[in-house]
């Protein structure tokens, strides 16, 4: 299926700079499980809208706490 020309979408903003967020914690939880599928996947940059920077503090900020088992792996 071929795409549609002309079509843009709405450019998506970083979350964490909008909230002025220097780095992004391991402990907030309930922040980075919006940045996860219903799979246990972490969201694309493309997808998520969020800034190269802080998409590569959220990947770290996601394992770290998958390592400490606040998040899981993989979703039964």
């Amino acid at each position: 299926m071929p795409k549609e020309r002309g079509r843009k979408g709405k450019k998506k903003v970083c979350a964490f700079c909008t909230d002025k967020v220097k780095v992004v914690d391991y402990k907030e939880v309930a922040r980075l499980r919006r940045f996860i599928t219903e799979r246990g996947k972490i969201l694309p940059r493309r997808i998520s809208g969020n800034c190269a920077k802080h998409q590569r503090q959220l990947t770290v900020a996601i394992k770290r706490a998958r390592q400490v088992a606040l998040l899981p792996y993989t979703v039964e």
